[in-house]
């Protein structure tokens, strides 16, 4: 039994050696991977961060006029950056002429 399981042990690593020889030399044939799945995931993210920033505003002004009915609406200051904020409650700073 001994001699029978080194022999099909000896069978396994032969042909494995031969298949790593044989994808070595096939290999600078093949077919690029596609970028097609990752470009359509990019383009599904994006469109969602969108749609889902369209659908906030829009929630955000129906939440104002609700409690400032006949105001105008002032900007709404962006969730997700930290930075300067050149907007100072809904108005744009006297240093900065109007477009």
């Amino acid at each position: 039994m001994a001699t029978y399981m080194w022999r099909k042990y000896a069978d396994y690593v032969y042909t494995k050696w031969e298949r790593m020889i044989l994808w070595n030399m096939v290999e600078p044939y093949t077919r690029p991977k596609s970028f097609t799945p990752l470009v359509t995931i990019y383009v599904a993210a994006f469109y969602t961060g969108v749609v889902a920033s369209a659908i906030t505003e829009q929630l955000y002004k129906e939440k104002y006029w609700e409690d400032h009915p006949g105001h105008a609406v002032p900007l709404m200051k962006p969730k997700f950056y930290g930075g300067p904020w050149k907007v100072e409650r809904g108005e744009v700073p006297a240093a900065l002429p109007p477009p």
